[in-house]
């Protein structure tokens, strides 16, 4: 309660993001009466995630940052599991995986001991040459380099990229007096999920003209150049209460959110077509398909991290 209260203007921002979830929620729900369609589904997949996360960020500004930090630690081993689950692996790795696994904990250490250097360097030199050397210990060489390709790409989008998300609650407040890295954390996943719902409202609107895209329907130039202004806008609007940034750094920084979450969308609508699976959504049964609510993170958390600490480290 007395970060809460040190803190006005994050105060002002979460009951602005509580309340905007609330309207959406109470929207799901008279909706939902009428009939669950697909669509609506996984609308109901990203709400239950949303207020999930603000619990536990909730619970983080009253009893300290490390237990949001252990919940997206939690949120990566899920989402490795998922993608170790759908794409192909070679049965002589499985011993390995476990070392894969193991990385999410090391980097969870680094991350909550404040261990910069430690943490930005650890997965992409475990995953390029301690999780090679194990491989070839293993001794299985057909199919050692699509293995090792699969592997390594899936802890860089689960475990580093997603950690960039965690590493926010551990910069300085000095960075960012105003709110410090809650404030950044908050301005940065409210932004990114309002993007991805402003992108796919658009592309359903204005269906014309389509992108030449075979991963995709529901975006369209519309939903791209218009999501790039909501966001902008949004962003220019909200940084003097959750960020450091001057309002032309916050546009340009809107901008870039937006296109990284596009990107991000339509990387792991890639990997759904090749490997031939109808819905991300039912990828881990029981799950909610969690590399669906998490791909627009998984490629905004690493750029917005290093602009916070271009712009203002």
């Amino acid at each position: 309660m007395e970060a809460l209260a040190a803190q006005p203007n994050l105060t002002l921002a979460l009951i602005a993001s509580i309340v905007i979830l609330g309207v959406a929620t109470g929207g799901y729900l008279f909706l939902a009466r009428r009939g669950v369609t697909p669509t609506l589904r996984k609308v109901g997949s990203l709400l239950q995630f949303l207020w999930t996360l603000t619990a536990v960020f909730l619970a983080a500004l009253f009893y300290g940052r490390f237990i949001l930090i252990l919940y997206l630690a939690f949120i990566s081993f899920l989402a490795l599991k998922e993608y170790l689950s759908i794409t192909p692996t070679r049965r002589a790795d499985r011993r390995v995986l476990f070392f894969a696994y193991l990385g999410i904990t090391i980097q969870l250490i680094f991350t909550g001991l404040g261990w910069y250097y430690a943490f930005i360097g650890f997965v992409p030199i475990y995953t390029l040459f301690f999780l090679p050397g194990l491989m070839v210990i293993v001794g299985e060489t057909r199919g050692f380099l699509r293995a090792l390709a699969t592997l390594s790409w899936g802890m860089m989008l689960t475990v580093y990229s997603l950690g960039h998300l965690a590493y926010l609650l551990m910069l300085p407040d000095t960075i960012n007096p105003g709110s410090g890295g809650f404030g950044l954390f908050l301005f940065l996943v409210t932004l990114t999920q309002l993007d991805d719902v402003a992108q796919f409202v658009l592309g359903k609107r204005f269906n014309q003209p389509r992108l030449r895209l075979k991963v995709t329907t529901t975006r369209t130039w519309a939903s791209l150049i218009g999501g790039a202004c909501f966001t902008g806008v949004l962003a220019w609007s909200t940084a003097p209460l959750l960020t450091p940034f001057t309002p032309l750094q916050a546009l340009i920084v809107g901008v870039i959110i937006s296109a990284s979450s596009f990107v991000g969308y339509i990387t792991l609508s890639a990997i759904k077509m090749d490997l031939q699976l109808k819905d991300r959504g039912t990828m881990t049964p029981g799950h909610g398909g969690v590399l669906n609510r998490i791909d627009t993170l998984i490629f905004t958390a690493p750029l917005f991290f290093h602009l916070v600490l271009l712009l203002h480290g």
